[in-house]
């Protein structure tokens, strides 16, 4: 095994493989936490104890965010290819997947950023609307700032997701170790090549949750 990985082949494929994976998921992650925070906020207002109750706006948009949850990602990914086409000119490549990736993670990131708003105290919400504060403010330093810990556990969670799709768009040419292990390691017999592959990612993720752990602890 020593052998294999000190192959400069190998390291330099890897290596290329590793910084697609990267750019998929940071590009992805960027894209679906901004626009997945807007529905998170709509449904946070408009829900039974939200500040503007609306059961019709809340019904309709949680039943999109509930449709497009329950596509697997593999199915997505072709449905989209005519939109992503659109978007970027081409349908495969490591660019062309930022755009399945982020359509399937924009209504995961929204229900859980729903979630760790609505799990603000009560308490807080009756205390700073007996100050006085509005709406908006109650929604930003109450709302937004009591939830950030909670939030960014849901991005670490996004982003350990967003990793396993991106190994999985590498089945269509969307690059990354997912493309690496299924063109070298399954394709054409190199078990080295799937077991580096596992254990980049495994590493990746391992360190992602770490950081996210440290991060939480401290804005805790």
């Amino acid at each position: 095994m020593s052998g294999v990985l000190s192959s400069a082949g190998m390291q330099s494929v890897i290596l290329t493989a590793f910084w697609q994976t990267l750019y998929m998921v940071f590009f992805s992650t960027v894209f679906s936490v901004i626009l997945g925070f807007i529905p998170a906020i709509i449904l946070t207002l408009t829900a039974p104890d939200g500040l503007k109750p609306n059961k019709i706006i809340y019904e309709t948009l949680s039943f999109i965010v509930n449709v497009f949850r329950s596509f697997p990602f593999i199915i997505l990914l072709v449905i989209l290819i005519p939109f992503t086409r659109f978007l970027v000119h081409k349908a495969i490549g490591t660019t062309a997947c930022i755009v399945p990736l982020t359509i399937s993670a924009i209504p995961y990131i929204a229900r859980v950023f729903e979630t760790s708003l609505r799990e603000t105290n009560p308490g807080v919400i009756e205390a700073a609307r007996s100050f006085g504060a509005s709406n908006f403010q109650i929604l930003i330093h109450v709302y937004v700032k009591e939830s950030i810990p909670r939030m960014l556990n849901g991005v670490v969670l996004l982003i350990i997701s967003l990793i396993g799709y991106s190994a999985m768009a590498g089945t269509v040419g969307g690059g990354g170790i997912g493309d690496i292990a299924i063109r070298y390691g399954y394709q054409q017999y190199k078990a080295e090549y799937l077991i580096v592959c596992s254990l980049v990612l495994v590493a990746f993720v391992q360190a992602i949750q770490m950081l996210g752990n440290t991060l939480y602890k401290r804005m805790s």
